[in-house]
């Protein structure tokens, strides 16, 4: 599918001098900076030397004093205490992370993840039902209870304190608890909005940790937890978020907990390089309790204190990704055939349903289908008698947006602008199909239908060396609002090596015309793009640039985005 280039806008070019004379490096790393709003010496040095110092004041979140205040008192009282959160990669890691702090000090605390398919996300009566029967006296939610009036009710008419700390947008009517902790609360004057719930809780806990002088570096060896939730939650990485990964990563590196270490043996990963290591090792493990078994299983595994008890729990969650994997491969071929045979690639959206499939797995099948046809689009199943399922979008179109115009078709449904989940009754399936397609019509543009490639400059090829790569190296962690810099590389001409790696990844050697200087080159799942390079064809390219290590040596690499002939 071909992509349209964008270029991230030029920053002003008398910050860029500044900032140029005053760092002595590279205008176009410089550039980079700006582009990211580092304008100032000082910034950049809170950008490259993250710090722990560098986190707000955990007591500018409204209901910080009140929480932190109950937790005070159910410690010193010994009252029964239940974590609750969700069964996705930030819920577990945050109960992981409060119930172990918690249990550091002795608390008499429990945990509670509900069960995907007979439960469903957020707050669950059975839960709260659980929490009463168990005698609990403080609840604390993690990651959901911002929009639970209901169920949360229960819990508060049978007596219990509640903390909710979550990060989702909140609705027009707040949960009845005695402190929540929301920096998207209208009249919460935090500094950072957008903490993934993981890093809501730690905030709590800093402020338990400040206001009692407890020991640091017991608060800090959780921040491997924090670092792997806003790394797979997709929150932008910026700001706190930014800091608190640099620093999670640092501990699980240099100090990993037992459960960490035991899932990067079993995928044969000595550490974690990256913010993809967690995203792309870490988390689909994680996950992979809640999608086919229980989310318990992942606070149990990030909450084992031995190494011989955590390798074989992160064996059972390697076998069950390894199970999820073969599940996504088979539902993505079955929806695809049915994109074929119904002829919905011919609309603006793809909607697939087969009440077989997996719940589990259904979101992960959705966004393998936008990549495949970048479409708005929702992959149904059948549970508990009602179709449900998983809506993903595409850049830049709001797909909760879309959904609200269907809403009178949906028994249930809420989500945010890329990613969606609904329920429906069977019967209004076929109407809800068409009337989505007629919503998302009416709403997005064909440029919106065409995927974005976005490059940060150009740059020479000459440029690209170990020196000019340093310094990228140390702009991570990278994710959203932060991406990994992107260049345009122009003119360039393969020196007559290009090919194709197992009839799909293309391989090859660049250099720029009339240059002797030549660079390695591969791109993933190209073979598209082969007829661009060959017989000494010029071609345009964009591209990141990495090391890669093979056979004990490190050379420079650039690996391809996407390419498009010079003419």
């Amino acid at each position: 599918m071909d992509k349209r280039w964008k270029k991230i806008p030029e920053p002003p070019i008398e910050i860029v001098a500044s900032l140029e004379k005053t760092l002595g490096i590279n205008p176009i790393l410089v550039k980079l900076l700006v582009q990211r709003g580092i304008c100032t010496f000082e910034e950049a040095k809170h950008f490259f030397r993250p710090d722990i110092s560098h986190l707000h004041d955990p007591f500018l979140m409204k209901g910080m004093d009140k929480a932190v205040a109950l937790i005070s008192d159910a410690l010193s009282e010994q009252k029964r205490i239940m974590v609750y959160g969700d069964y996705d990669v930030d819920g577990t890691s945050a109960v992981a992370l409060v119930y172990g702090y918690l249990k550091k000090y002795e608390a008499n605390v429990s945990y509670y993840i509900p069960d995907r398919k007979t439960e469903g996300y957020g707050v669950s009566a059975l839960g709260m039902q659980r929490a009463i029967e168990e005698g609990v006296e403080l609840l604390i939610t993690l990651d959901c209870g911002i929009k639970a009036i209901n169920t949360l009710k229960i819990a508060k008419d049978a007596g219990l304190n509640i903390i909710v700390c979550d990060h989702h947008l909140p609705g027009e009517e707040l949960p009845a608890a005695d402190a929540i902790l929301n920096p998207k609360q209208a009249d919460c004057s935090y500094p950072f909005k957008e903490l993934c719930g993981c890093g809501v809780g730690f905030k709590m806990l800093q402020g338990l940790q400040q206001q009692f002088d407890l020991e640091e570096d017991v608060l800090l060896s959780n921040l491997d937890l924090v670092a792997i939730a806003t790394s797979a939650d997709i929150v932008p990485m910026v700001g706190e978020n930014r800091t608190l990964t640099a620093l999670g990563l640092q501990w699980i590196n240099e100090r990993p907990r037992p459960g960490i270490r035991a899932i990067f043996e079993q995928a044969n990963k000595k550490h974690a390089k990256s913010v993809s290591d967690l995203v792309f090792t870490v988390a689909p493990r994680i996950n992979a309790a809640g999608r086919l078994e229980h989310g318990n299983m992942a606070v149990a595994l990030l909450s084992k204190e031995l190494d011989t008890e955590a390798v074989s729990a992160a064996k059972d969650l390697h076998d069950l990704n390894e199970t999820r994997k073969g599940l996504d491969r088979a539902m993505a071929e079955e929806a695809l055939q049915q994109i074929v045979e119904r002829g919905l690639s011919e609309g603006v959206t793809t909607v697939v349903y087969n009440p077989d499939w997996e719940k589990g797995v259904v979101g992960i099948v959705a966004s393998r289908l936008t990549e495949s046809y970048y479409r708005p689009t929702i992959v149904l199943c059948k549970s508990e008698e009602k179709v449900t399922g998983s809506v993903r979008s595409v850049q830049n179109f709001d797909v909760h947006h879309a959904l609200c115009g269907c809403a009178d078709l949906l028994e249930q449904f809420g989500g945010h602008k890329y990613a969606a989940g609904l329920s429906l009754k069977e019967e209004n399936l076929a109407a809800f199909t068409q009337r989505f397609e007629e919503v998302v019509r009416s709403q997005i543009t064909e440029e919106l239908l065409t995927p974005v490639e976005v490059y940060d400059s150009e740059l020479p090829l000459e440029m690209v060396n170990f020196q000019f790569l340093k310094i990228l190296k140390q702009m991570a962690p990278f994710g959203p609002e932060h991406q990994e810099p992107q260049f345009l590389f122009e003119n360039l001409v393969d020196t007559g090596h290009a090919r194709l790696l197992g009839g799909k990844h293309l391989k090859l050697r660049v250099k720029a015309e009339g240059s002797q200087l030549s660079l390695d080159a591969i791109g993933f799942n190209m073979p598209d793009k082969f007829k661009h390079v060959i017989d000494k064809k010029p071609f345009r390219m964009i591209a990141s640039i990495e090391e890669n290590h093979w056979n004990g040596q490190v050379n420079l690499q650039l690996m391809i985005k996407d390419i498009k002939p010079a003419f």
